[in-house]
């Protein structure tokens, strides 16, 4: 590899990063119905695994290594699969979700970076743009896989499918040996005055933390859509009189098939028109746009309701870039810790959302509360995105001073 970076995003790195968050995200939503029956007490454990996981995993990526972090997510995140198939209660389910959601939280952040830093500057918009739309499919296969018919040596469907998911995971483990260590890390590693996967100095310097919050209020409409609007999708279609069955379950996989087209396309136009903070702009006014289409029109039929969740996934399908700036915008020293943390921070950022909406849902009603909350969420990522600097083709290797 060429001091500037590889230029092809298909070399090995790159695709057993995707691959990685194609499993990543295919445990995120395995057994939507168990999920479901408990009222978000398995997601609140993972969520709470995530946002711990997200720190730890960001810290160890800027001392030990991008390289390290990515194998050691992917190996807890798939034994924590494993596991899953076979627990036998609630108590059990939910340390087991908070211990994949510790290993969840460092796959994404982890590849992220390697790949910013491993791909010629010009092109790694690319590298990033593979691994999300990769990702997304997971969910995909996860509602095809958590809804078949099917029974295998005694095991139920949600069992089939988090045993498949852990394999797929151990599997990535064969490829480690053909991969490789970032070089800009390879290069601070020699450094010993430098501080290194310093979370605290992501508060010290104004600047430096209202880039970092601005990062993280960047990636709340994908959350809102996905969590408010996706999720209680079956209430939004009573609410507005859709004609014929709405289930979840292929909402979350219509929106993410959406998810995955988008983040394509958005990182091919990012490349196109050599914009980050264009091309997101120009999806947060599509999300305002088909947002107001999806709770105002009334009887739709259900394919045109489905159709309008791949939309919104379409237009929230920027999350490969949101991840991208992060990684563009701090130094070698701290770049695994924000791009770890921001993501998480953002998912994370779903139970006050979900909170929001429910309080308000009390005294204005279930599209009114939606009405606000997406107010708020996309009002900020739009404030937060016009304060940010572009960041396409800017050279990353430095570092940041305490």
């Amino acid at each position: 590899m060429s001091k500037q970076g590889t230029k092809n995003p298909f070399n090995l790195v790159v695709v057993v990063a995707a691959l990685g968050y194609f499993v990543d995200i295919y445990d995120l939503h395995t057994d939507p119905a168990v999920v479901d029956r408990y009222d978000y007490l398995l997601f609140l454990w993972q969520m709470s695994g995530m946002l711990v996981g997200g720190l730890l995993w960001g810290i160890l990526g800027d001392q030990k290594g991008r390289k390290s972090v990515l194998f050691g997510s992917i190996l807890l995140y798939s034994l924590a699969n494993v596991a899953n198939a076979f627990v036998t209660d609630l108590t059990q389910y939910s340390a087991i979700r908070f211990i994949a959601g510790v290993g969840l939280a460092g796959e994404l952040g982890a590849a992220i970076t390697l790949v910013s830093e491993i791909m010629h500057r010009e092109h790694r918009g690319y590298g990033t743009m593979l691994i999300v739309t990769m990702g997304a499919l997971g969910a995909v296969a996860a509602a095809l896989i958590s809804n078949n018919p099917f029974h295998f040596f005694g095991l139920q469907p949600w069992q089939i499918a988090y045993l498949i998911g852990g394999c797929l995971g151990l599997l990535l483990l064969f490829l480690r040996v053909g991969t490789y260590e970032s070089g800009m890390f390879d290069q601070l590693k020699a450094k010993k005055n430098v501080s290194k996967g310093n979370f605290f100095m992501l508060f010290t310097n104004g600047k430096r933390f209202r880039t970092y919050l601005a990062c993280i209020l960047i990636g709340l409409p994908v959350w809102y859509c996905i969590g408010i609007l996706i999720k209680f999708s079956e209430k939004f279609a009573g609410l507005i009189g859709v004609v014929g069955e709405v289930k979840v379950g292929f909402a979350i996989m219509y929106a993410y098939i959406g998810l995955s087209v988008g983040d394509l396309l958005s990182g091919l136009l990012s490349q196109l028109f050599k914009s980050r903070k264009k091309i997101v702009m120009a999806y947060l006014l599509g999300t305002i746009a088909l947002v107001a289409v999806f709770l105002y029109t009334k009887n739709m039929t259900a394919s045109t309701f489905y159709f309008m969740c791949f939309l919104l996934g379409c237009a929230t399908g920027y999350w490969a870039l949101f991840v991208t700036i992060a990684s563009e915008q701090f130094g070698t020293n701290i770049r695994a810790t924000v791009t770890t943390t921001v993501p998480n921070f953002v998912r994370g950022a779903v139970v006050p959302i979900t909170l929001g909406f429910k309080t308000l849902e009390i005294s204005i009603g279930s599209v009114n509360s939606a009405v606000v909350v997406g107010i708020i969420c996309i009002g900020l990522a739009i404030v937060a995105t016009l304060s940010i600097r572009e960041t396409f083709s800017k050279d990353l290797d430095y570092l940041e001073l305490s």
